[in-house]
């Protein structure tokens, strides 16, 4: 039997002349090359993607949190209903919100979409409504011993709801219709009839 054999050139193998060495020993094929280059390009595509999809998200949030209503209610002085400045720390009394003085730093106590339609343009906590529906006051003139109502709802009503008189005052039924059910302890004994049964001249000390 013939056998044939691989030609020899001494000792050395003879390989078709269009393969490389390297090619021939499978250590660098373009094809796998290729491959790689696709993977890092679609990693790159992949982060790419992630970065804009967080920074989309960012960008709603913030959207959302700028939206979002700020609760601007705080308790001022003597625990009076009060307006939160945008400082977060500057808490100014109901009554001093729209009256064409700028008590926040910025104004924002002035800003037309809070002043333009008043009261309905109001924050509910800043808006104490009176019996007569055609008439309201500021929440921090509920129960501040004045008839600001101009029928007493905001002191005697049963909505208004305040405390007896403190010690700074005298109950009594007024005589002026300014007061409702006390007079300032200040007006006792100052010659003048304040209380309908003279309380406030023989009984009460200022």
């Amino acid at each position: 039997m013939n056998k044939t054999h691989p030609q020899r050139n001494g000792d050395v193998a003879t390989f078709d002349s269009t393969k490389s060495f390297s090619e021939e020993k499978g250590l660098c094929r373009p094809r796998s090359a290729c491959t790689g280059c696709t993977w890092r390009r679609a990693c790159i595509s992949a982060a790419a993607l992630l970065v804009l999809v967080a920074t989309v998200g960012l960008a709603v949030a913030l959207g959302l949190l700028l939206r979002a209503p700020v609760n601007h209610f705080c308790a001022a002085s003597n625990n009076r209903t009060g307006f939160l400045c945008d400082d977060r720390v500057t808490c100014i009394p109901a009554s001093q919100v729209c009256n064409r003085v700028s008590n926040c730093r910025h104004g924002e106590d002035e800003q037309e979409e809070l002043c333009g339609d008043l009261p309905r343009s109001l924050p509910g906590h800043l808006v104490f409504h009176c019996s007569n529906p055609a008439h309201w006051v500021y929440a921090d003139q509920r129960c501040n011993g004045l008839n600001d109502c101009g029928d007493c709802s905001d002191e005697t009503g049963s909505l208004a709801a305040c405390p007896p008189c403190g010690s700074e005052w005298w109950s009594c039924s007024p005589v002026l219709h300014e007061y409702c059910s006390c007079v300032p302890r200040r007006l006792c004994r100052d010659g003048v009839q304040h209380c309908l049964d003279w309380s406030d001249e023989y009984v009460c000390r200022p």
